[in-house]
């Protein structure tokens, strides 16, 4: 006769690193109570099921209506660096939606949160940085990162961070750009960007070429491109494999040469047989680029006698199947073919 075994053993389907749920309504207020409990485990395993349960996406208004945001903000200072981890994970999945990112203004959280761009543990800093450039693809949210004077720090961090934490900030920075260069220039972020564009990944330099394209939409920005002397390495980047690497690139050079130190800055460089060669290039959004560069620098008389060589090649873009293209081309021959 067999004998029954009596076995310490969990279930298969049971995860002891995880609180328990509780049923329907009543899960959420359970973990908001074991977040806030004294012992560590208890606020582990309910940080752990938390997060699981937050990335469903019909979770997330609810959650924030049970005061779970204010909950995570008191988190970030918890001593354990699972428990920041996973708060700081909480608060991405959170910032992926709009009603998130309007929470995360409305419980203040973005200079709390920025306390972490400090934390010692490299996980906690991308999920902090992955957070912050959510919130900035609203305006409010980039206004936000603005006011609370963060832009700064954000430059300070791009030399000493690991490259995947580097390609978040430049994207933050990409969108709080958009509302206020003046930080920015202020922190010499214009020479930061300068030095990525010679970085090894082709990432790194296609968001460091569009942050000096945003960078320079200002006067001030254009005239500090040129003082750091961004333009040789910009043009050296306009024969890159990476499409983003060659039409930001085009881009920033098309920002700098509205100029005129930006066109004789682009000239002495020789910029023009490399940006004519992007004429042809398959990417409409580099042809364009490319084309309006041109145009830039066919305002000048030596420019001008140049490019007159090439107009054959601006021609045949004139029946791109893409109308800005056809528009951008047709300017730059009416420019290039001008006579006094």
């Amino acid at each position: 006769m067999g004998e029954t075994l009596i076995s310490a053993k969990y279930p298969p389907h049971i995860d002891v690193s995880r609180a328990p749920l509780a049923y329907g309504h009543r899960a959420l207020p359970r973990m908001n109570r074991e977040l806030k409990d004294a012992h560590l485990l208890t606020r582990q395993r309910a940080i752990m099921s938390l997060c699981d349960y937050l990335h469903d996406p019909e979770h997330i208004a609810s959650a924030i209506r049970e005061g779970l945001v204010a909950t995570l903000k008191h988190l970030l200072v918890d001593n354990d660096v699972t428990i920041r981890h996973k708060a700081t994970e909480c608060l991405f999945v959170i910032a992926g939606h709009t009603i998130g990112r309007d929470a995360f203004i409305d419980y203040d959280i973005i200079l709390p949160l920025s306390a972490l761009f400090n934390d010692p543990e490299d996980i906690v800093r991308k999920n902090t940085h992955l957070a912050f450039e959510m919130v900035s693809h609203t305006g409010i949210g980039a206004e936000g990162i603005v006011e609370a004077e963060l832009v700064p720090h954000l430059v300070s961090k791009l030399p000493v961070e690991h490259d995947e934490i580097k390609a978040i900030i430049l994207d933050t920075l990409h969108f709080c750009l958009k509302v206020n260069t003046q930080a920015a220039l202020e922190s010499d972020a214009m020479s930061v960007f300068t030095e990525l564009l010679g970085h090894a990944t082709s990432t790194i330099q296609a968001k460091a070429a569009l942050d000096i394209m945003a960078l320079s939409v200002p006067l001030d920005g254009k005239n500090k491109a040129v003082e750091v002397k961004c333009m040789a390495q910009l043009v050296a980047l306009l024969g890159s494999p990476d499409i983003d690497v060659r039409a930001n690139a085009a881009g920033a050079i098309m920002m700098i040469t509205v100029t005129t130190r930006g066109k004789y800055t682009a000239l002495e460089a020789e910029a023009i047989l490399p940006l004519v060669k992007l004429v042809d290039d398959p990417t409409s959004e580099v042809k364009l680029n490319a084309l309006k560069a041109l145009t830039c620098l066919a305002e000048t008389p030596e420019g001008r006698k140049t490019l007159l060589e090439h107009v054959q090649k601006i021609q045949e873009r004139t029946s791109d199947r893409v109308p800005a293209v056809v528009k951008a081309a047709l300017i730059a021959i009416k420019v290039i073919t001008w006579e006094p």
